[in-house]
């Protein structure tokens, strides 16, 4: 026999050996239906922040079984809890001590007033066990919040936490509720919790509606450096750049309320794909007012004739337009009805041809009517020297000879040279003696011959 078939055997010998040491020296194996402990629960008093680092590098099926611990501990809690509020019932529904035989005194007063203690020092505990409660609570939340975040259900685990909540409290028992209320109010996880939510929420708000009023104005101090911004567009942005600041600003005070923001924003983009299908046949006034603010039309102040409308625009949205009538109307119209027809912007330009029409007989001068219409025109005072007005004989009409009289003004001296102008040359043509026809006919009347008799 070699050498080498002399030491296989003692190779095989030794390799069972350790195999052996290796299975007897190795931890029992986990059984099959055992699952892992959570890592998270050890310290139930973990600080919510640390908490939710931790939970981090956790996969979706390790923060399940941290979210199983935490529901645990405060399944435990609520247990905890629920045994002495029957217990405080109890004490609160226990009959008076019986008096000494053969006599019937009232109730012992010392043995109310042990009843009390008990009483009060079982309040005083459940305090205490609301306050571990809340605190749990948060660490629970904590982890569904992980966990949904990773895409895990926390339906069941919402709906235990939600029941488990709260206070309950008996209204039969007046002093139980009285101290059960005033010991929330002094909690740290209660009333004073709130207290301080409720400042932080007035607070958030107060400072973001200052926030919007600063931006707005640092928006409008922008828009008003672009000389080729229309004030119309200019509003607009100044609404939005509130709005937002002011949406936002709700969202974190929501926040600060410990109200979860998630299903709020969740709500508020289904609510505005509901309202937007409801209401798409708006979006035609929608591009026509994004249309109207790139092209500006016209301005805030302008008076235009739009849809069969005149007056001055006072405000406009993406919707729609506000137009005050010279009557002080007010009318509201789709700025589609605007965009889809004519737009006239009466005071669009700083200059504006004011047009007239005079009329004189057949038998007046013409030449005299002529220079007296240029020499008021050139005597008032609101009719611009460039450009030059113009008087020109226009038409033989049926009844005048009709001259068309039209000076330039300035567009806020428009109608005031209308009517003065208007005025003068009645007064100069009655001084003159040139006149102003009205509408004539002459009728020719043929004497017919009598039929003869027969």
């Amino acid at each position: 026999m070699t050498s080498r078939n002399r030491r296989r055997p003692a190779c095989w010998l030794l390799s069972a050996a350790v195999l052996g040491l290796t299975l007897w020296c190795a931890p029992p194996s986990r059984g099959a239906d055992e699952k892992p402990a959570p890592a998270t629960t050890a310290n139930p008093e973990i600080d919510v922040e640390d908490l939710a680092l931790l939970l981090k590098p956790l996969t979706v099926d390790e923060l399940a079984i941290e979210a199983d611990g935490w529901l645990a501990l405060l399944k435990a809690k609520v247990a905890e809890i629920s045994r002495d509020e029957i217990a405080v019932r109890a004490l609160g529904a226990a009959p008076p001590p019986a008096p000494g035989a053969g006599a019937t005194p009232p109730p012992s007063t010392q043995a109310a007033e042990e009843l009390a203690r008990k009483k009060d020092a079982l309040l005083e505990k459940l305090n205490g066990l609301r306050e571990q409660r809340t605190a749990l609570i948060d660490r629970l939340n904590t982890v569904l919040a992980a966990y949904k975040a990773k895409g895990g259900e926390t339906g069941r685990y919402d709906l235990y936490v939600k029941d488990v909540s709260g206070i309950s409290v008996d209204v039969k028992d007046v002093n139980a509720t009285w101290k059960t209320i005033v010991g929330w109010l002094r909690s740290p996880q209660g009333g004073i919790r709130w207290g301080l939510n409720i400042a932080r929420f007035v607070a958030t708000l107060l400072a973001f509606w200052i926030l919007a009023r600063i931006l707005g104005g640092a928006t409008r101090k922008a828009t008003s450096m672009t000389r080729r911004m229309s004030n119309l567009l200019s509003d607009f942005l100044v609404n939005i750049v509130r709005k937002l600041v002011l949406l936002i600003g709700v969202v974190i005070a929501l926040a600060a309320l410990e109200v979860p923001i998630g299903p709020f924003v969740a709500a508020i983009g289904a609510a505005g794909f509901v309202i937007g299908f409801a209401l798409q046949g708006t979006l035609s006034n929608f591009a026509a007012g994004v249309l109207i603010l790139l092209y500006r039309p016209y301005d805030l102040g302008d008076v235009v004739s739009v849809a069969g409308v005149t007056g001055t625009v006072e405000s406009m949205s993406l919707v729609s337009t506000s137009i005050k009538t010279p009557d002080n109307q007010t009318v509201i119209i789709p700025n589609n009805s605007i965009w889809g027809g004519i737009i006239t912007n009466i005071t669009g330009n700083d200059t504006r041809r004011v047009d007239m029409t005079f009329g004189i007989g057949y038998e007046d001068d013409i030449g005299r009517a002529q220079e007296a219409l240029l020499d008021i025109l050139k005597n008032h005072p609101l009719v611009l020297d460039d450009p030059e007005p113009v008087v020109k004989l226009h038409e033989l009409a049926d009844s005048s000879v009709n001259f068309v009289c039209r000076p330039w003004a300035r567009t806020s001296d428009y109608w005031s040279v209308y009517w003065d102008i208007t005025r003068a040359v009645k007064e100069r043509f009655d001084a003159e003696g040139i006149s102003i026809p009205y509408p004539q006919r002459d009728v020719h009347l043929y004497p017919h011959a009598a039929a003869p008799e027969a």
